[in-house]
């Protein structure tokens, strides 16, 4: 009988193991970015489709969902053992893409590298972390310098993305050529301005998810050839149909359109104090600013550019929030005010700018259209189109007057407004810097109150109308372009894409 049972069970091993070999995955899925990313580097990252690709290679501790609740991922749980002692448990038996383990300790080296680094983008994200504690192999305890309520959303994110400390100590700052993260998939190469490509990492935590053998992430900026590549089956999948084109993809039979709600913004950010192109008028003067923002047609822009997709607003939290400023909207032009308001300054017209635009052809097409409207009014803008990441380079450096950004949105009203407004924000490209407003994002990060941190970021929302250091004109939503093959696909507000669960049938 012992006889029987043993080859049974070797039958089964068998039969199991074959399976295995037979589901293992053989296809790739293609995905067109909009534009190329930047550093490959969790640390250092800004760009949004830096977090697509990230979203393949790097887990978090936390994710969120398509209800926007925050989800463990490399955390199993947290508890908060006072306002500023927040626990983490993790998950055991997680590989980092090198083979070493993802514990404590590469939590801690992680973090502190976020807090740290010269040149992180995490910083103040982090701010409110003081010391992180190694309280047992899997088991971190973030001390803090008072209570965040924003910083659990921020480990949802970028500022949560846990590294191995073994790759990263050996590259040092060429980690982004060759990042090594606890994701579904290891990087295997990048060519700048064409192609990022990922494998399947067959130690994954969570491998039975994971349905492809290979990611190519290729970047095609224009946006009709991204559409016609999906169209003719180049790619599977198109992160941004332009509104332009969503009837193109909803009359083909082959593709599916999937829209969601987004969380972000575009603006412009005007240079207000950032190095010496920090000079022109409209640097100096709020009341150019203004004038400038009276000029525009919010409503027009949307209905000629965006085919009355992507709403007007004039603050950096989404609709629908309960951390939208109440009656705070945007108001009808007002061409006659603004050009009282110029000539009440007494500056010689017409008063010249240049805006840096990232080289897509919808932001050009938006920024010609805001150029006609300013233009009546008494300024001369001129469109200076420039690739994506040379884009972030120049906002570093303060080398631009003007500046539209697209901000893709977090959960937390921290994440869309911190960083930007606060006086040495490591995305406050303006150089903005108000004491009234950093006091409001203080406060509100150290309040879970909705109704107290609703009323201080509406309090630093109107100053930051008043001072105006960036000009929010509309929020796109998030349109995909799809394979209609592929099934599993997951709208997420952040507009993340998130492969696990996704299949491509043949």
């Amino acid at each position: 009988m012992r006889r029987i049972l043993g080859l049974t069970a070797l039958a089964l091993l068998a039969t199991t193991s074959l399976a295995q070999a037979q589901e293992t995955p053989t296809q790739t899925l293609k995905i067109a970015l909009r534009e190329d990313a930047d550093a490959l580097d969790p640390t250092l990252a800004r760009s949004y489709v830096g977090r697509i690709v990230f979203a393949s290679m790097c887990d978090k501790l936390f994710d969120i969902n398509e209800k926007l609740e925050i989800v463990p991922q490399l955390a199993t749980g947290y508890a908060y053992e006072d306002p500023t002692t927040l626990r983490i448990d993790l998950r055991a038996g997680v590989k980092f893409h090198d083979g070493t383990t993802m514990d404590a300790e590469a939590v801690k080296y992680s973090l502190n590298r976020h807090l740290t680094m010269q040149g992180s983008g995490r910083r103040g994200e982090l701010a409110s972390v003081d010391s992180i504690e190694v309280a047992g192999p899997l088991t971190v305890k973030l001390h803090l310098k008072s209570p965040s309520s924003p910083l659990l959303a921020q480990l949802a994110d970028r500022a949560g993305m846990i590294l191995s400390a073994k790759a990263a100590e050996a590259a040092g700052k060429d980690f982004s050529l060759r990042p090594v993260c606890a994701g579904p998939f290891k990087f295997v190469e990048r060519v700048a301005q064409d192609h990022i490509t990922v494998e399947r990492f067959p130690d994954y935590w969570n491998a039975k998810d994971i349905h492809f053998a290979k990611i190519v992430f290729q970047t095609i900026v224009d946006s009709t050839t991204r559409v016609a590549n999906l169209r003719a089956g180049a790619v599977d999948l198109v992160e941004s149909v332009v509104p332009s084109d969503v009837a193109t993809v909803k009359a083909d039979p082959k593709l599916k359109l999937i829209t969601s709600p987004g969380l972000g913004y575009e603006g412009i950010n005007f240079n207000v104090n950032h190095g010496p192109r920090a000079s022109g008028p409209i640097s100096k003067d709020a009341r150019v600013r203004h004038a400038f923002d009276m000029a525009i047609d919010r409503d027009a822009l949307n209905q000629v550019v965006f085919n009355g997709l992507f709403p007007a607003t004039v603050q950096a939290v989404q609709t629908g929030s309960p951390y939208h400023a109440p009656g705070v909207e945007p108001k009808p032009r007002d061409l006659d005010g603004a050009k009282k308001l110029l000539a009440a300054t007494g500056l010689p017209l017409p008063i010249k700018v240049t805006v840096n635009v990232p080289n897509s052809p919808t932001r050009i097409q938006a920024m010609e259209v805001v150029q006609a409207m300013v233009a009546e009014a008494g300024f001369d803008l001129k469109i200076n189109a420039m690739e994506f990441a040379t884009t972030l380079d120049a906002g570093d450096r303060g080398d631009f007057e003007a500046y539209l950004l697209a901000w893709s949105g977090r959960t937390d009203p921290d994440g869309n407004i911190w960083n930007f407004w606060h006086t040495g924000g490591p995305n406050n490209y303006p150089g903005y810097s108000n004491p009234d407003v950093d006091k409001a994002l203080e406060d509100a990060r150290k309040t879970s109150d909705v109704k107290e941190r609703a009323a201080l970021y509406a309090k630093a929302q109107i100053q930051e109308l008043a001072d105006l250091p960036i000009n929010y004109l509309w929020s796109p939503q998030n349109i995909v372009g799809i394979n209609a093959k592929l099934t599993g696909f997951v709208p997420v507000p952040d507009g993340l894409i998130r492969v696990q669960g996704m299949v491509l049938a043949k």
